[in-house]
């Protein structure tokens, strides 16, 4: 990687994998600030980030990425962005797709203009796998064609041709990386794994799309957030990288290890109509990040789900309260009489 940048604009920095990303920038490179931008919506916490709120170099900024005068500030004596700020969950945008739009469409378009008039020496663009759509053998490179499914991944492609349009049209320095299914301590428990790992801790119900048989590679959050710093710093502009776990894994299996995992009954397995225009497998081919960046993923699957497992076993307080508010109401509208 090259050296450490001055200073680094974060959307979506109190987020999952954006929290992440924060706490390992700052404690690989003590002299490099970050300016934190977040919108503060459902999914974000000031707790993700509360071990480096106190640093001098660490600032907050509350707002939307769609907001261009809340950008232009931010943006201020920005040296790198990176853009972890987004809709992500498919199954919200199967209800309504337009915040989808707003944020990752619209919202990379606005911090594409802030970052090309101050000049930033870097713009990487945090995307998922998910623009690939399915593929039944093999796995995605980076020049597979874009496939996606759902308003989410359509919504994430958006973004990703915008920003590569900035590079184009004005030389804008984009880098975008596509990462797998992620997981890990403090993510909030829509996705699956937190989904079904504190549901089995209450001893309620694991709704299973389908018959379970979809295929996810599967990353942990910290390996996530370093590959995406070392093509922050390391990577070419204009290029793409993968960045997954190489842990495929279907569903069902997920299901089952939880279930041991956290002592519950498999009698718990629920099945559940399968989402609309569910992709059936995801698998990332990574070697162009492993030769061109030197990164690779250093948690192994076992490992990682056990330690996150055991996280949510203990951290209770952290996720009880979000699971009663805003989550109840889409939880209950998304399984309402399935489970």
């Amino acid at each position: 990687m090259s050296s450490s940048p001055k200073r680094v604009l974060v959307t979506g920095g109190a987020g999952f994998i954006g929290s992440h990303f924060i706490r390992l920038l700052m404690a690989e490179h003590p002299t490099t600030e970050v300016v934190n931008l977040d919108a503060m919506t459902y999914a974000a916490s000031h707790e993700n980030v509360a071990e480096v709120a106190d640093d001098p170099r660490y600032s907050f900024v509350e707002g939307d990425i769609a907001d261009a005068e809340v950008v232009a500030k931010a943006m201020q004596g920005v040296t790198h962005v990176a853009n972890f700020a987004a809709e992500s969950h498919v199954d919200r945008s199967i209800h309504g797709a337009v915040d989808f739009i707003r944020t990752d469409v619209l919202g990379t378009y606005v911090l594409c203009e802030a970052a090309r008039k101050e000049g930033v020496e870097r713009f990487l663009q945090v995307s998922t796998d998910e623009v690939y759509g399915s593929i039944d053998q093999g796995s995605f490179t980076e020049e597979h064609p874009l496939e996606p499914s759902s308003p989410y991944s359509a919504s994430k492609a958006g973004g990703d041709l915008q920003a590569l349009a900035y590079m184009h049209t004005f030389g804008l320095p984009v880098i975008i990386t596509r990462g797998s299914n992620t997981y890990g301590p403090n993510q909030y428990p829509e996705k699956l794994i937190p989904l079904f790992v504190t549901n089995a801790l209450d001893g309620q119900k694991l709704p299973v799309y389908g018959d379970g048989s979809q295929v996810r590679d599967w990353i942990h959050g910290r390996d996530h957030a370093n590959g995406i710093l070392y093509a922050l710093l390391g990577g070419t502009p204009g290029e793409v990288y993968n960045i997954g776990g190489g842990n495929e894994r279907t569903n069902m299996w997920i299901t089952k290890q939880i279930l041991e995992q956290t002592g519950a009954s498999e009698e718990l397995i629920t099945y559940v109509e399968d989402r609309l225009g569910h992709d059936v497998r995801y698998s990332l081919d990574t070697s162009k990040a492993q030769r061109e960046l030197g990164w690779k993923p250093e948690i192994s699957f076992d490992q990682g789900l056990a330690d996150t497992v055991a996280w949510y076993k203990e951290r209770r307080d952290w996720w009880e309260p979000i699971k009663s508010g805003e989550y109840k109401e889409f939880y209950e509208k998304q399984y309402a009489g399935k489970v």
